[in-house]
């Protein structure tokens, strides 16, 4: 509780004079200038970027999605970070490693606990080593269905931008642990069919979170938030991401909307990512139910 408290203090405090007050400069390396960006290859060499913690029932619908709809336009390379401790998402890696997909190529990243629960650190390795035209910043509980990663490549080639985000996506209610949709054992069914009738557009207003598509020169050159040394700093527990708002201050841009299409995601009520039955989860979880979110 008292380092949520010192981070947020942090983000409203520094981090909300970058680019101000302070020169974002004194916190990271300035980004390339957006007339400098290297065109995209074709086919389009994307990074896609994931974290995965006690989630494998979302993830095997992500994986499911990716090997099933992958086009001949994208050449995937998909990079994900977990933890050995958590044996339901090491036997999903298992079940999809043995899998020779044409395009796609798996990195799978064994990582500390404490380093998985600090986001920023592996997006951060993966900004900074990344060989992609563009890189996706994603979550587990994205889905990648059909047309989305084609019509990301048909976007991207002409835009002039350090930062992309989807300006729509398919949206489920906000499901309990219940829901069948979310009741998934991935080792049982480790290639969940998606029920789309149970999704309804929603727009995405601005770049976060799971929505980040950066231009692999501005990775390359600025990582993620590599001089902000909160943000890199191993933890226990799961901590908020407030490192995003300040990427998107070290980069000078808070992404331009383009039209993807077939990107679905699955809204849960119950995150494992959280310490279970403890009085933080419990509340985070009342909160999203009277939010909807």
């Amino acid at each position: 509780m008292a380092s949520d408290l010192s981070i947020w203090l942090y983000n409203r405090g520094v981090v909300s004079l970058i680019g101000t007050v302070l020169p974002a400069h004194w916190f990271g390396p300035k980004p390339p200038a957006v007339d400098t960006l290297a065109p995209a290859d074709e086919p389009l060499k994307l990074e896609i970027v994931a974290h995965c913690w006690q989630y494998a029932h979302l993830l095997a619908y992500q994986l499911q999605s990716l090997v099933e709809h992958t086009p001949d336009a994208v050449q995937l390379q998909y990079t994900l970070y977990y933890c050995e401790e958590d044996t339901k998402t090491v036997e999903l890696i298992h079940h999809y490693d043995s899998k020779a997909v044409d395009r796609i190529m798996w990195n799978w990243c064994p990582i500390a606990k404490t380093e998985l629960m600090r986001r920023a650190i592996g997006r951060n390795r993966s900004a900074l080593s990344t060989t992609a035209n563009w890189i996706w910043f994603a979550d587990c509980d994205l889905i990648f269905h059909e047309g989305c990663l084609a019509s990301l490549a048909q976007a991207v080639p002409d835009s002039r931008a350090r930062m992309v985000f989807p300006s729509s996506e398919q949206i489920t209610d906000l499901l309990p642990s219940t829901d069948p949709m979310v009741n998934v054992d991935p080792l049982e069914n480790p290639e969940p069919a998606v029920d789309r009738a149970r999704f309804s557009t929603g727009t995405i207003e601005k770049a976060k979170g799971a929505f980040q598509i950066v231009h692999g020169d501005v990775a390359r050159q600025c990582g993620y938030c590599p001089q902000l040394r909160p943000y890199q700093r191993p933890t226990p527990h799961w901590r908020k991401t407030f490192e995003d708002t300040a990427f998107r201050k070290l980069i000078r841009d808070q992404g331009t909307p383009v039209a993807i299409t077939g990107l679905h995601r699955i809204r849960h009520q119950a995150k494992g990512r959280y310490r279970q039955g403890g009085l933080l989860s419990r509340l985070r979880g009342l909160i999203r139910t009277l939010r909807g979110a």
